[in-house]
């Protein structure tokens, strides 16, 4: 039986379409969205379809921008010769906001994930080795998620791009801020181990 008149149930579907929202979550938005003044939410629908009109890949890099060359690539100010390799652009912004890595970065939008079909070409990796081959290069920084699709992708990446005589180096992983060493994994706590520094 349908609660609600055909248009707030069709705000509702669509609302739950979208990653993580759930029935409820998908209910409360759409009377939030009701009781907003028109003007806003013409805002919102409009930044919504623009924003999907014209965000498109950067051409160098491949994240997500509304210009042809992204504002990071385009910066003379960079370190164009060294690439963190990250797998999606969220990533991107995370180590941005960190403010100390000033190098440029390459987005694959995806990891390699057999279980789930996603092999090389699935992913933007034919875009990385064209650009180490046509740029000046010292180091690649591969910056992908510690999880088992990241880690094989981060080794099917660090045996294309040896032979070419490029550095390659690894983010390393381990211990959080504030977490218990009782409750760490093997894995993490072993490459804790490993990535350990000199005080």
């Amino acid at each position: 039986m349908d609660y609600y008149s055909k248009q707030i149930s069709d705000l509702i579907a669509s609302l739950s379409m979208l990653p993580g929202i759930g029935e409820k979550t998908a209910q409360r938005l759409a009377f939030h969205i009701l009781s907003m003044p028109i003007d806003q939410v013409e805002k919102l629908s409009g930044s919504i379809i623009s924003a999907r009109k014209n965000v498109r890949y950067c051409k160098v890099c491949a994240t997500l921008t509304d210009q042809d060359i992204c504002p990071i690539c385009s910066n003379p100010k960079r370190d164009h010769s060294t690439i963190m390799v990250v797998e999606d652009t969220r990533d991107l912004a995370a180590y941005e906001k960190t403010g100390e890595y000033h190098g440029v970065y390459h987005v694959l939008h995806g990891a390699i994930s057999p279980m789930q079909g996603i092999g090389p070409d699935d992913i933007k990796l034919k875009e990385l080795m064209t650009r180490l081959s046509s740029e000046q290069v010292n180091e690649v920084i591969i910056a992908t998620n510690a999880s088992l699709e990241g880690e094989t992708t981060a080794m099917y990446i660090s045996r294309l791009i040896k032979p070419t005589g490029i550095k390659v180096s690894r983010i390393a992983s381990g211990v959080p801020v504030g977490g218990d060493l009782e409750y760490i994994d093997e894995v993490t706590l072993l490459r804790a181990l490993e990535g350990r520094k000199e005080l």
